[in-house]
């Protein structure tokens, strides 16, 4: 069953966006009397189409049903081409991130003026909506503004993770085991040619961890699947 998420509730029926609509009528060819899931306030119902012009449906059953993490984790990606931008976010929701943030940095190929980042924010919410009902969450990750380096260091997170190619990294796995009870989680990951080391070190100046996934070096856009899904296995029961 299709899933989507609103923020218009009258009574017992829900309004859809109009690209929700043109996705139910264009796409799927739905018809009055078919089922969707909705998502609304974080709540799961089912219910039934009773409009299509613009789609209205109608409540049947509210359903207990929570599919997310328990740490909210968010992803920190430093600019990388679109393609793979594209990959990080679709993987990173399907995994349960909880938000994004995209990272200038001094490696980043990707350089981009005011217009190209709010037209980009706009294009990368719109992947995150999909992925999420796609996967069935319960919730829109966020994608915030694009920041930098000394943006994020003022974050408040109860664990900060510098994702790391240096010997003298400590394995996440070590500090996602030291930190059972952590609520909040950044992870930030460097572009294509990996973050300059000044940049590394200012991080860990500033209450970063500087943490490992191994012995071989991934690509910037695994990186973030590899760690999600560590996280996944070490914090969902």
């Amino acid at each position: 069953m299709q899933r989507y998420f609103t923020k218009l509730k009258i009574d017992n029926k829900f309004e859809l966006s109009l690209d929700d609509t043109y996705h139910i009528t264009k796409v799927m060819r739905m018809n009055k009397g078919d089922k969707v899931e909705v998502i609304y306030q974080e709540k799961l119902y089912i219910t039934k189409i009773i409009s299509l012009n613009p789609v209205v449906v109608e409540i049947i059953e509210e359903k207990d049903t929570y599919n997310e993490l328990d740490i909210k984790v968010t992803i920190c990606q430093s600019l990388v081409k679109e393609s793979k931008m594209d990959l990080i976010l679709e993987k990173s929701v399907e995994l349960g991130a909880y938000s994004f943030i995209p990272l200038e940095t001094r490696n980043s190929i990707i350089k981009l003026d005011r217009k190209d980042k709010e037209k980009k924010i706009i294009r990368w919410q719109k992947i995150v909506k999909e992925a999420s009902e796609q996967s069935k969450r319960n919730i829109v990750p966020k994608v915030l503004s694009i920041m930098e380096i000394e943006d994020i260091v003022n974050l408040d997170y109860d664990l900060k993770i510098l994702l790391s190619v240096n010997e003298m990294s400590i394995s996440l796995k070590n500090v996602l085991q030291n930190h059972e009870k952590c609520d909040k989680m950044i992870i930030v990951i460097g572009p294509e040619g990996g973050f300059k080391r000044e940049e590394e070190d200012y991080l860990i100046k500033n209450g970063f961890i500087s943490s490992s996934l191994g012995k071989r070096v991934l690509r910037t856009e695994t990186a973030s699947i590899t760690a999600l899904s560590m996280i996944n296995y070490e914090y969902e029961r």
